[in-house]
């Protein structure tokens, strides 16, 4: 059941652990966005340098002031009118592992509608991580079934829900928006 395996997952969450989970795009790689060395642990995962960013998931944009300093006011619409998944990285990010942040001091993060991640960032109320379920180099999974056994093996949970959808799933737009509200699109 659906909220069993968010109590499972939370639990792990909580003690510092790191997951791997379906999200409304692709498999992820998740901790505590704000526990230094649950996201190390991460990086080490998958062999990626810590000068990489990583983006952060919340269930709801009227948590974005906790963790960036100036949401442009645009930031609500493009949320709201987005038809696919969008990561919108922001100038200023805040209360978050310094090992998050990028070295310019910006945080992506995507606000998810997905039924799995809504109910576990709701019961947790602190934003996650969330990087594709691969290691460094190579291709994004598009379903569970491509995912390196390494990483499988690699984390403290694996979310038994949606392990079986074999519907191709594509990573999410990224955009970077600056405080004034002007954007550029890093991946469409």
């Amino acid at each position: 059941m659906l909220k069993d395996e968010v109590h499972k997952a939370l639990e792990v969450l909580k003690a510092g652990g790191i997951i791997l989970y379906p999200t409304d795009t692709i498999w992820g790689i998740g901790c505590d966005a704000t526990h230094d060395s649950a996201v190390k642990r991460i990086f080490e995962l998958k062999g990626r340098s810590e000068s990489k960013s990583l983006i952060i998931l919340l269930d709801n944009e009227n948590k974005l002031p906790s963790y960036v300093r100036e949401v442009p006011d645009i930031a609500y619409d493009l949320i709201e009118y987005a038809e696919n998944p969008l990561t919108i990285i922001y100038s200023g990010a805040k209360n978050l592992a310094p090992n998050v942040i990028n070295d310019d001091g910006s945080i992506g993060i995507r606000i998810v509608k997905h039924d799995f991640c809504q109910q576990l960032l709701q019961r947790f109320r602190l934003p996650i991580v969330s990087t594709s379920a691969n290691i460094s180099g190579q291709t994004a999974p598009a379903n569970f079934s491509e995912i390196d056994p390494v990483i499988i093996d690699g984390v403290d949970y694996v979310v038994n829900w949606e392990q079986d959808d074999l519907t191709p799933k594509t990573p999410s737009t990224i955009m970077k928006l600056e405080p004034d509200g002007r954007f550029v699109f890093i991946r469409k």
